[in-house]
């Protein structure tokens, strides 16, 4: 029985090992990737909409609404570019080679004197030199009582840039003048020459443009309406213009209201007057007064809008005598801009040139006076220009001068405002 059971035992481990050596021997089979299927067309279908489409061209492009803007057309103004120092027996003449003063220099072979080209050029400052003898290049010789004039004339006759048929300068002449005097001293004692220089003959021979503006109530912009009700500030700023002179100061001599253009019409009212003294707030307590001065070339005053009394239409004008002078020239009771506020200021501060201004002709608060709203026709100090006020000239344009006085140089003007209309406030 035990013999059996060894047996038994053998043969089952001979088989067990068998088994696991044929499952080590067994070759793999190798895998393959199974074959993709094509994918089923998805069905199509007709999409339906609840409106039907509708399509335009688009509209043309509209352009953007333009905006006001404050716009003031900038004219060109005469450039000093040109200076002469008459010689005992030559003219020398310097020219900017930028001659018009903007930024485009000349060609010096562009420019001639007479017909005379430079004796030479200053790189440095950018400058034409020339100069002639004072009958040669072309001088032209006038006698006058007291003096000899030659006259020469600058030739600017510019050819075009290059191979652009264009310039960026146009032709121009200028005269240039040398004046002697004919009267001599032949003492033995040293001549003193009496010739006059280029720069003081233009001085004496040129005219200043004045200007009254409207202006809006910050004083920026030139007031685009001249409608006014009683009870409004009307804002007038005066200016001279200053090109190339020396520093320029305004002033406001004396200015009248009237209902028409002429300035001897009547009625009328001098609100300024006795050499520049705004006498409105003096004689009404209305609000009327010089602003302070914040430039030498302009002065803006603001006038309480007013008719007159017995009046039926309310358009007014308003004409003002204006003075200009160098700033270099004092302040005084004949250059003065003065307002009333509980006493008399000056709109540069120089309050004691404004002394004189309460001996003006007029009375202060009295029933008659104009007064904001109502007013007479032509108040007590009004002083209308004309023959009968021959210091006030009707039509002055511009103020020669004698350069041999040493006095400042002081140009006048007049100026007319208007028509604006003065309304009634309905309540």
């Amino acid at each position: 029985m035990m013999k059996l059971a060894a047996v038994c035992v053998v043969v089952l481990t001979l088989i067990g090992s068998l088994c696991d050596a044929q499952s080590y021997s067994k070759p793999q089979k190798p895998s393959y990737p199974s074959t993709p299927q094509k994918p089923q067309d998805p069905q199509q279908q007709k999409q339906t909409f609840e409106q039907p489409l509708t399509w335009k061209y688009p509209e043309d492009p509209q352009p953007e609404p333009k905006t006001d803007v404050p716009f003031e057309l900038r004219y060109p103004v005469p450039a000093a570019t040109v200076a002469v120092e008459c010689r005992e027996s030559t003219a020398h003449v310097e020219v900017k080679k930028d001659m018009f003063g903007i930024g485009q220099f000349i060609s010096p072979a562009d420019l001639t004197l007479g017909d005379c080209g430079p004796i030479a050029e200053d790189n440095t400052a950018h400058v034409l030199i020339y100069e002639a003898a004072l009958q040669d290049c072309g001088s032209v010789l006038a006698m006058t009582a007291d003096s000899l004039i030659y006259t020469y004339t600058l030739n600017y006759n510019p050819k075009p840039l290059g191979s652009a048929p264009v310039v960026r300068t146009s032709q121009a002449a200028v005269i240039v003048e040398c004046h002697y005097p004919r009267h001599h001293n032949v003492s033995s004692l040293p001549i003193d020459p009496r010739w006059v220089p280029f720069s003081a003959v233009k001085m004496a021979e040129e005219f200043l443009y004045f200007t009254l503006r409207l202006m809006t109530d910050d004083w920026l912009y030139e007031r685009p309406s001249h409608q006014y009700f009683l009870g409004d500030l009307i804002r007038i700023e005066a200016t001279v213009k200053q090109y190339f002179h020396v520093p320029l100061r305004v002033y406001l001599d004396r200015c009248i209201a009237t209902l028409a253009p002429d300035v001897n019409s009547s009625p009328n009212y001098a609100f300024i007057d006795n050499h520049g003294c705004l006498i409105d707030a003096r004689i009404t307590g209305s609000d009327s007064k010089f602003m302070a001065r914040t430039t030498e070339n302009k002065l803006q005053f603001q006038l309480e809008a007013f008719r007159f009394q017995g009046a039926d239409i309310g358009v007014m004008y308003i004409t003002c005598y204006l003075i200009a002078t160098s700033t270099s020239h004092p302040i005084d009771n004949e250059h003065r801009a003065c307002s009333y506020v509980g006493g008399w200021k000056e709109a540069s501060g120089a309050d004691g040139a404004c002394g004189s201004c309460e001996s003006g002709d007029f009375v202060v608060h009295s029933v008659p006076a104009v007064a904001p709203g109502t007013s007479t026709s032509g108040g007590p100090g009004s002083k209308p220009a004309g023959p009968e006020n021959p210091s006030y000239p009707s039509n002055p344009s511009r103020k020669v001068r004698d350069v041999y006085q040493t006095e400042a140089p002081e140009w006048e003007g007049q100026v007319t405002l208007g028509p604006f209309s003065i309304g009634e406030k309905k309540f």
